[in-house]
């Protein structure tokens, strides 16, 4: 049997108590047996009619008073997006410069919509952000605020159905500068990680969901290149899904997209609760 312990987080610790059978003097493994069954190269079903919603909100300009720079170029990524998950057989809806009110009103009546024959659910968000929120033209909303729309409870026809959210946003004040790492940076094997806490702390209860965000701390990300006007997460993003998204499983392209992207020093992250591989293959 096995007693469970949990820090803070809620993270489980397990210690597990071996107890053999006095009768038969077999020890009992039924948690083992539990993970032996899993099959890892398992998959969504990705067969429905549908493949099913994108909603990408594209926030370029700013009520005055939040006092947030125009974001010059988004309209560049917004496009480029919509196109790649066009290739992917998604519907897409794009809505440029909404007010706080209206992208929440799209948003709850995207999660009422009939998804029983949809393979998934996508949400793309471009704009500035802070504190787990992302802002609107005239206010900012909580990520974690949207995400609950669409768990088990509040839209049945997504269970057990990925369902995937993008954030392309600022995400703190500080600048980023890089750090040169060498095997000295590794202490008797140990390598201390620095995961994204605002994006893991956004996830909902409840599994399938993945977000992916461009930035992977408090750091104010270095927004675009000095050449062209879109966003490396973005245009990185765009580039694997046209090369890779027929084909490679999403995990493994979004690393892909961490990779790229930081070669330009910047550093994004996904934090997923997909419980099976996801591949967007060509419908038949």
């Amino acid at each position: 049997m096995s007693n469970r312990d949990e820090d803070e987080c809620g993270a489980g610790n397990y210690r597990f108590n071996l107890v053999p059978n006095t009768q038969t003097h077999c020890i009992h493994y039924s948690f083992f047996s539990e993970i032996n069954s899993l099959d890892p190269a398992e998959e969504y079903k990705m067969c429905n009619k549908r493949r099913v919603l994108a909603l990408i909100f594209n926030q370029e300009k700013f009520f005055g008073r939040l006092g947030l720079n125009d974001r010059v170029g988004t309209s560049a990524d917004r496009y480029n997006l919509k196109e790649r998950l066009k290739d992917l057989k998604f519907e897409v809806r794009c809505y440029d410069n909404y007010k706080q009110v209206d992208v929440l009103d799209e948003i709850a009546k995207a999660a009422e919509e009939d998804h029983s024959d949809a393979d998934c659910f996508l949400l793309a968000f471009l704009s500035h952000g802070e504190d787990n929120h992302v802002y609107c033209y005239d206010g900012k909303i909580c990520i974690q605020d949207m995400m609950s729309m669409f768990k088990g409870d509040n839209c049945r026809d997504l269970v057990g159905k990925p369902k995937i959210f993008i954030i392309q946003a600022c995400r703190g004040k500080l600048f980023d500068e890089g750090v040169t790492v060498t095997p000295a940076d590794a202490v008797d094997g140990i390598v201390e990680v620095f995961a994204d806490a605002c994006a893991i702390r956004t996830l909902p209860a409840g599994a399938d969901f993945i977000i992916c965000s461009s930035v992977y701390l408090i750091y104010h990300k270095h927004t675009r290149p000095p050449t062209k006007k879109v966003s490396w997460y973005i245009q990185a993003l765009c580039e694997m899904l046209r090369k890779y998204g027929n084909s490679l499983e999403f995990t493994e392209l979004l690393t892909l997209v961490n990779r790229k992207v930081s070669m330009r020093n910047q550093m994004p992250c996904f934090a997923s609760m997909l419980t099976k591989k996801l591949y967007f293959r060509p419908k038949k």
